[in-house]
């Protein structure tokens, strides 16, 4: 992988900067801890897709800090229509326990917030179908 520091500070256009990464391993760390979680509360994933965004603090001195990473999951989960409730709580649970165990996101000082949005494909779920 191609690295520089960002075009405002000298370096080159289109390729990944360390600020990249840093935002990047906040978002897969919790999209890993989700994927785990949703299968222990036995959710029937279909998609999971997260836009990520870092807001950075420039201070008077030029130095930077990050201080917030904001996650906008996009989440498909296919369940029995009966379910519906139930899925949606054990979504929302398996998002806090993602953050919860995220190490990336609870080793760093930025504030991490996830703004999820879920969909539920009503229907007979996958698991279901096969007798699980």
């Amino acid at each position: 992988m191609d690295f520089s520091a960002p075009p405002d500070a000298h370096g080159h256009e289109g390729v990944l900067t360390p600020e990249d990464a840093f935002v990047a391993a906040v978002n897969t760390c919790i999209m890993m801890m989700f994927i785990w979680t949703a299968e222990r509360f036995k959710l029937d994933l279909v998609s999971y897709e997260c836009r990520a965004d870092g807001t950075k603090l420039i201070e008077l001195d030029r130095t930077e800090t990050f201080t917030d990473v904001v996650l906008r999951p996009r989440i498909v989960v296919r369940c029995d229509p009966a379910q519906k409730a139930i899925t949606e709580k054990r979504v929302s649970r398996a998002l806090g326990t993602a953050q919860k165990y995220s190490l990336v996101a609870n080793s760093i000082k930025s504030r991490v917030t996830v703004e999820p949005d879920v969909r539920l494909l009503l229907g007979e779920s996958r698991m279901e179908a096969a007798g699980e």
